[in-house]
């Protein structure tokens, strides 16, 4: 690792932000994306719904029914899942796995991600247990690449 000319640290470590601009990679993308999804599954829950109250979120998601239920069901899984996947991608990364290999299977954990609240909305048990297997296999794929 090559040395700082301004210190003894390591030079990613020490220089300015402007001298080491490195580009955001797809998987951090899709951290970004992953991040978001849980607040788009929210506004799914929400939409067109009047009787939404904002004084007191919790307890109207707890009077929905029907497809307004499973958004929310699939919105707080979306946040369960994001720390794994968060760190699988920020690990292999400092790891030095392959960005190619790291950035194809962060796009496979998002279109799993999607398909799974696609089918939660739809109430498609079998098939959103898959598409969260999927997404599941991603994260631990994450992993092994970095091994």
């Amino acid at each position: 690792m090559a040395l700082s000319p301004h210190s003894d640290m390591p030079y990613s470590a020490s220089c300015p932000d402007s001298e080491r601009k490195q580009p955001m990679t797809i998987a951090f993308w899709c951290v970004l994306i992953a991040a978001l999804f849980p607040f788009i599954l929210a506004g799914i829950a929400k939409a067109g719904d009047r009787s939404f109250n904002n004084r007191r979120p919790r307890e109207w998601y707890e009077t929905v029914t029907g497809y307004r239920k499973r958004a929310w069901w699939a919105q707080q899984n979306s946040f369960e899942a994001f720390p794994l996947f968060a760190a699988a991608v920020i690990i292999a990364h400092v790891a030095g796995a392959a960005q190619g290999t790291l950035d194809i299977i962060a796009m496979i954990f998002i279109a799993a991600r999607v398909a799974y609240a696609g089918c939660y909305l739809a109430d498609w048990h079998l098939s959103r247990s898959l598409a969260w297997l999927v997404g599941l296999g991603a994260c631990i794929a994450l992993f092994i690449a970095a091994a």
